[in-house]
């Protein structure tokens, strides 16, 4: 009988590192990434495809009707989604796949059944320590801090429903403390 691959969700509030975290689980050549879709334009240097798969907002909202997404959510107004095919194909492959999605999309990814689900939080060391990040990127404005801040706040209450949780101190010894997680067999849901 061949491997089942299974999927591995990482998620947290905005500024926690969370796509630093996964280029760098990446490097490893058994992890596979889910692309998910996404309406909001692309941010510089983003590639269609690679990055995210960009949708025009009615496209995206006919593939919610059609049950084309594992789960999807509105997010700062624009849609987010994550392809059910891809990721129902690649783990009958027998792939790990990486999802980096929020914690709604989690929450929604948790629900919908998925068997070999590996979910981790990620985050900041205190909201202080987060509040630095957001700002010190300088991708969004004051106002667009204060209200991912707020997220924040309410995506850490949700820490508990995840599998594993991981604090983003030291950027190193998150990305080996997850690659430790990884290599552990996995347990039944």
């Amino acid at each position: 009988m061949s491997k089942r691959g299974r999927l591995i969700v990482i998620s947290g509030p905005s500024g926690v590192g969370k796509t630093s975290i996964c280029e760098a689980l990446l490097k490893k050549p058994e992890l596979k990434r889910v692309i998910t879709c996404t309406t909001r334009p692309p941010r510089e240097g983003e590639q269609d495809g690679i990055d995210y798969f960009f949708s025009a907002r009615n496209d995206f909202e006919e593939g919610i009707k059609d049950g084309r997404f594992l789960e999807h959510a509105e997010v700062y107004g624009n849609l987010y989604g994550t392809p059910r095919s891809q990721v129902e194909d690649g783990i009958a492959k027998g792939n790990d796949l990486l999802l980096n999605i929020d914690v709604q999309g989690a929450r929604l990814v948790r629900d919908s059944g998925i068997p070999d689900l590996v979910t981790v939080f990620i985050d900041a060391p205190s909201e202080e320590e987060l509040e630095r990040r957001l700002v010190s990127r300088a991708a969004d404005a004051e106002e667009d801090i204060r209200q991912r801040l707020e997220i924040a706040r309410s995506e850490r209450k949700e820490r508990s429903a995840y599998h594993h949780i991981v604090v983003n101190d030291d950027f190193d010894r998150a990305v080996q403390e997850l690659e430790a997680l990884l290599e552990a067999p996995v347990e039944s849901n």
